[in-house]
């Protein structure tokens, strides 16, 4: 089973991913807020149900969910690109605020975990084995 290329995904799913992270360090700082703003409005998400919501910072993202919609958004198979792209989107909103925050620099000391250069032959196979674990804890859950 092939997963979806990162291209296939939308900027919508990138968004989500954003403001995931930009609540890593449990806040969300002045310039994050703005940088997302800008993105949400340069890509024509500033009206989207599901952006806005998550804009208004009523309910925050675990940093564990954000983690989750990164390995759902780049699959099972990336390149070196896709990684890169998405390391560089959420590293410009780190950065946007001038500091990096302890929990921040956390997730991106993760986010390294998941380069195509630094995984080992047998991450391969580990990956398969987890989507196939997500695939049948799906059906299960879809099952009830």
């Amino acid at each position: 089973m092939n997963s979806p290329s990162v291209k296939e995904h939308s900027t919508k799913d990138l968004m989500r991913i954003l403001i995931g992270a930009a609540w890593i360090d449990g806040v969300i700082q002045k310039e994050e807020r703005d940088y997302l703003h800008r993105m949400a409005k340069d890509h024509g998400l500033e009206e989207d149900p599901d952006i806005k919501a998550m804009l208004t910072e009523i309910k925050p993202v675990t940093p564990q969910e954000c983690y989750t919609w990164i390995q759902d958004y780049l699959g099972d198979r990336y390149s070196q690109e896709d990684y890169q792209n998405i390391l560089e989107a959420i590293s410009g909103l780190i950065y946007s605020d001038g500091e990096v925050q302890t929990q921040e620099a956390r997730f991106l000391l993760q986010l390294q975990e998941l380069d195509p250069e630094n995984l080992p032959p047998s991450s391969l196979l580990d990956s398969l084995l987890k989507a196939t674990r997500r695939l049948y804890r799906k059906a299960i859950a879809d099952d009830r």
